[in-house]
């Protein structure tokens, strides 16, 4: 197995070697990504969620020996996010393979899961699967066999994420899962960093946005305080965007605070929104996610359909409204009988949603969106220039990126600077003991 840094071939086999670090799949797509780091027999494996559209994926389930199959005594699944593209899968795993999950994730994806699981009976066996993970909190270190984790909580546009540092076999390892720096809570990521993790012998790396210099252009601090405008300038407001972007579904109400709009979401989204004001994260003593002086306020049901009266129309008709919508009849026909002209929509997520030649393409949403809509979003992704920041802090021996379409363009970007590795999906790199 031959590899190139900066044009020098290395031959790993030939190296005295520690731990060992296996990307399954992850290595040239983003989403569905599964890793694994071994060392003296013990298999800590990180995520294994659905693939996207976008990734050519096929029906065919991995087979990977000490994860799906064979002796899993010395296993585990550790959980980065409760994105579907990371633990959508676990259904397919072993029932005695241990799983780990953060704590406050772990409730947000119980209760959506329970939620979904009206309509998807695989949602039904993710709730009882999670019932039986190992909960972790933020910056305690906990131990895997000779497998030292330490789960620190990131900002993503996932509530309750995580990088791990990960150390074995003398060697540390950063594997940063999804994350981000533009987000609410980066600002305190550089000390993070200083304080929890500092110098690094390796880093497999996310790298969704290197080939999309655009796609986190603006900070949520940015994002959040555009739609304060826009809420003041239009008086009827539909906005939709992922019920689980918690970060995001907290800045559009306290935005539409800021605007003197009622603000309205489903149960659903609700119950999402009170798991977060009632938890004892360390985020949310932030006034971000509390309730301000008026509480969202919550549609009303009647059967299947919401349940709409005259003073109900009334008021809106006279306050304005935001309303956070969801792709569907129900909430088409909830448009159509609330007042106000004209309704001005906005997309808070992916626009390849949108796009009928993407593979990811939703004709419901675009339907429900129409044409005359605001595209007003920013990834939950970290940008290239805040990775080659994250490298400078790190000091790693050497990089391995992941989650990403592009290995070639990360090379291209990095190479001159850092050992990057590019792995094939199921290649093995040995690390180096120090």
């Amino acid at each position: 197995m031959n590899k190139f840094f900066f044009g020098i071939a290395l031959d790993f086999r030939y190296i005295c070697l520690n731990m060992k670090i296996t990307i399954h799949r992850g290595t040239d797509q983003i989403g569905g990504c599964v890793t694994e780091y071994e060392e003296n027999g013990w298999r800590l494996f990180v995520d294994y969620g659905e693939q996207l559209p976008s990734a050519n994926a096929t029906d065919k389930p991995l087979k990977i020996d000490g994860l799906t199959h064979g002796d899993i005594s010395k296993s585990a699944l550790l959980l980065t996010h409760y994105h579907g593209d990371h633990i959508g899968k676990i259904t397919e795993l072993p029932t005695t393979l241990p799983i780990y999950m953060g704590k406050l994730a772990c409730e947000i994806q119980t209760y959506a899961s329970t939620h979904i699981s009206q309509v998807d009976d695989k949602h039904a066996k993710i709730v009882a699967r999670l019932k039986q993970s190992n909960r972790f909190l933020p910056s305690e270190r906990f131990k895997f066999g000779g497998i030292n984790i330490m789960p620190i909580n990131i900002d993503h546009s996932a509530f309750d994420a995580y990088t791990f540092v990960i150390e074995a076999g003398g060697t540390k390892v950063l594997h940063t899962g999804d994350f981000r720096t533009h987000g609410f809570r980066s600002s305190k990521f550089p000390k993070v960093v200083e304080t929890l993790i500092g110098k690094v012998d390796y880093v497999v790396c996310e790298g969704t946005n290197i080939s999309r210099p655009d796609s986190a252009n603006q900070s949520e601090q940015q994002l959040q305080q555009a739609f304060k405008q826009a809420f003041r300038d239009n008086k009827y407001n539909i906005v939709y965007l992922s019920s689980t972007n918690i970060d995001r579904l907290f800045g559009l109400y306290h935005a539409a605070l800021s605007a003197q709009r009622p603000f309205y979401i489903d149960g659903y989204q609700k119950h999402i929104m009170n798991i977060i004001v009632g938890s004892n994260s360390l985020w949310n003593k932030s006034p971000l996610y509390r309730y301000g002086k008026y509480k969202p306020i919550c549609l009303q049901r009647d059967g299947k359909d919401f349940h709409i009266n005259q003073k109900f129309i009334d008021f809106t008709a006279n306050q304005g409204y935001v309303l956070i919508a969801r792709a569907s009849k129900r909430f088409d026909d909830l448009i159509a009988k609330m007042p106000g002209s004209p309704k001005q929509r906005y997309l808070s997520m992916w626009k390849g949603y949108t796009d009928p030649d993407n593979a990811a393409f939703n004709p419901t949403l675009a339907q429900s969106l129409g044409e005359d809509f605001r595209y007003m979003h920013t990834s939950g992704h970290c940008d290239a220039h805040s990775l080659g920041t994250l490298f400078e802090m790190l000091s790693p021996r050497a990089i391995i990126p992941m989650h990403t379409d592009n290995p070639a363009e990360f090379l291209r970007q990095f190479g001159n600077r850092w050992k990057t590795i590019l792995l094939n999906d199921g290649e093995t790199f040995n690390t180096l003991s120090l």
